[in-house]
């Protein structure tokens, strides 16, 4: 009997919360051990701030002896279709003041055309019905939405040179993505580099990697694998997730030539599509 996810039902989520843990006669460092969750993170549940998952939500009930209270009420995502692993970070991204990606393999969801979304979203396993496939569709492309202001969040994003040579779809839908992503670039409303093949090894060679800053909380970062993720917010564990973006990023093009780099490839891939049309 989930609820929907907005600010007013976290915040009536997290008064419950407190209410019960003092009720039990709790601290928050004290519950935050009984539930092997962070005291820092039960802090922001309980100001409304953050939603917990699942998980925390049935230790929360184990410990509080609260029999389902806080899994039934679980302020739910408003129909939003994602994948279970990146629903909280979702959340989190709507909200940030900045943004930087590093991308090993695919254009990042805010980034990419309805095209090369769709690809992507129709190439899983076991494969996805139609409207399945569109579910996820609208929900990738209403998160493009956050660059509509051209002043927040600010985003970086750091492609490993494998993005812009693995054709996803066809050479037309690489070509328009790569133009995409150049005209965010050239109107700076984001910032784009390139880590080329012959940096060889670098510090993010192991995925994907989300930092996030924002206005009233600490930052945070987002890991993510094969059919996994991982939300980071241990001060110590985030620090060391951006001193490695700093440090890949030190091996990468320039915006400048990043951008010229992307638009070459894009021309090659529009000249594959014109020698397809035209044999």
């Amino acid at each position: 009997m989930a609820i929907e996810d907005n600010p007013q039902s976290r915040v009536k989520y997290g008064e419950e919360l407190r209410r019960l843990r003092e009720a039990a006669g709790l601290t928050q460092e004290e519950l935050s051990q009984r539930a092997v969750m962070s005291r820092t993170h039960i802090a922001h549940i309980e100001a409304g701030r953050r939603r917990p998952d699942v998980d925390d939500a049935r230790r929360l009930d184990q410990v509080l002896g609260t029999g389902g209270f806080f899994v039934r009420f679980l302020p739910a995502l408003d129909g939003r279709e994602v994948a279970e692993h990146f629903k909280e970070a979702l959340e989190f991204e709507g909200k940030a003041s900045v943004i930087r990606e590093y991308a090993p393999k695919l254009v990042p969801g805010i980034l990419q055309t309805e095209s090369y979304a769709r690809e992507v979203l129709g190439s899983g396993y076991p494969p996805k019905t139609a409207e399945e496939r569109d579910k996820l569709l609208v929900t990738r492309l209403q998160r493009a939405r956050i660059l509509d202001d051209f002043h927040s969040p600010k985003v970086w994003t750091l492609f490993d040179e494998a993005v812009l040579r693995r054709v996803i779809g066809s050479p037309a839908v690489m070509c328009e993505q790569l133009r995409h992503i150049v005209a965010l670039g050239e109107s700076r409303r984001i910032g784009v580099h390139v880590l080329p093949f012959t940096a060889g090894a670098h510090s993010l060679l192991e995925g994907f990697l989300s930092l996030m800053w924002f206005e009233n909380l600490p930052p945070i970062a987002y890991a993510e694998g094969l059919k996994s993720g991982r939300l980071l917010e241990l001060p110590s564990v985030v620090r060391q997730c951006q001193e490695l973006y700093d440090h890949a990023l030190g091996d990468a093009l320039s915006h400048r030539m990043s951008l010229d780099l992307l638009k070459a490839v894009a021309e090659d891939y529009e000249h594959e599509a014109q020698r397809a049309h035209h044999p």
